[in-house]
């Protein structure tokens, strides 16, 4: 029989292990909020982000990303310490109008986990066509990526969430 204090403490860990559980897909959204591109606008997207190849013309250098990637995972304090394990990701995606260089709107994205970095592309490519099809606002998909992009994932691609990683099948 549980008490009503030791159902408390059942709830209370539940809910701090789910939460754990769940955060270590997202990024830290005090270091890493997302920006917006103040370049790309709701008026402008037509002659930007839906441009095919209008990312190249606005992505940053591999050696800043690279070097921003060695200094957030010290930062995160990820126990992996080897970059290719992460990319280093534009949490509002520059096919949605993110912000190619802010530090605030890039963080080491983890591969090996089930909502890693892959299936976040996913997401941000669907949002690029609904945006780009007049389907949702670009602040709508700004805000709904930049705030919880797994939810994002699961309201735009699968409600079901992120695939089970191959090697956990």
């Amino acid at each position: 029989m549980i008490t009503k204090s030791g159902s408390f403490g059942l709830l209370v860990l539940l809910l701090v292990w789910g939460i754990g559980a769940f955060t270590r897909d997202l990024p830290d959204p005090k270091r890493t909020p997302g920006v917006a591109n103040p370049d790309v606008t709701q008026d402008n997207i037509h002659q930007t982000i839906c441009v095919s190849g209008w990312t190249k013309t606005i992505r940053p250098p591999t050696k800043y990303t690279n070097d921003l990637k060695v200094q957030q995972i010290k930062e995160y304090g990820y126990k992996d310490k080897k970059t290719s394990s992460y990319e280093e990701d534009h949490l509002i995606s520059l096919q949605l109008g993110g912000h190619p260089t802010d530090a605030k709107n890039l963080w080491p994205q983890p591969y090996n986990q089930q909502c890693g970095a892959r299936i976040k592309d996913v997401v941000e490519t669907r949002l690029k066509r609904l945006v780009c099809d007049g389907k949702v606002a670009l602040a709508e998909a700004q805000k709904s990526i930049a705030t919880n992009w797994v939810a994002a994932y699961k309201k735009y691609v699968n409600k079901e969430g992120c695939p089970v990683l191959e090697h956990e099948q």
